[in-house]
Parts: C-alpha cells; sequence; structure tokens
C-alpha cells in the first residue's frame, strides 16, 4: 500500500494502493485514510479485487462520502471518493 501526499478540495487526490488486498481490506484502508481527512478530500483508490466494484459504491452509500469516479481495465479498479 502506498499513500501520497493530504489531498485538499480540488487538488490532485491522495493514492491509496490496495493492489493484491482482498475484501474487507481496500475499504478498511479506505475508512482508515478517509477518517484523517477533512471533508472534501479526494482519495484515488486502486483495487485489483473484483468485489471492490460493489463494496466502494456500498461503502459510500452507508458513509455519505461521494464516490466520484468509478473505472476498471485490465483486471484493476480505479475509484475516487470525496469525503463528505
Amino acid at each position: 500500500m502506498t499513500q501520497t501526499a493530504f489531498s485538499a478540495a480540488g487538488a490532485e487526490p491522495l493514492e491509496l494502493d490496495t493492489r493484491g488486498l482482498n475484501c474487507p481490506l481496500p475499504i478498511l484502508k479506505l475508512k482508515k485514510v478517509l477518517a484523517g481527512q477533512a471533508a472534501g478530500a479526494r482519495v484515488r483508490l486502486l483495487a485489483t479485487d473484483p468485489g471492490s466494484l460493489k463494496d466502494v459504491e456500498a461503502f459510500c452509500a452507508q458513509t455519505g462520502n461521494v464516490l466520484e469516479e468509478a473505472a476498471a481495465s485490465g483486471g484493476e479498479f480505479r475509484f475516487i471518493v470525496r469525503k463528505a
């Protein structure tokens, strides 16, 4: 897992690399990173777990965070989540 610098609203998203990790680890790590961020911060989550597609959507619906982008390519998934 790698993380880059803090992401303020409107700035480049903080990157959270969870490739190679299976459920529930990508969501747990996303939750932990978001907890330490201010409202409006954005996180780019990279994952390879196919379940992450539904998991991230459900996580955002339950927590009120905003799923700004979801994309899949070559067995990898990329999400951008904005903290509510």
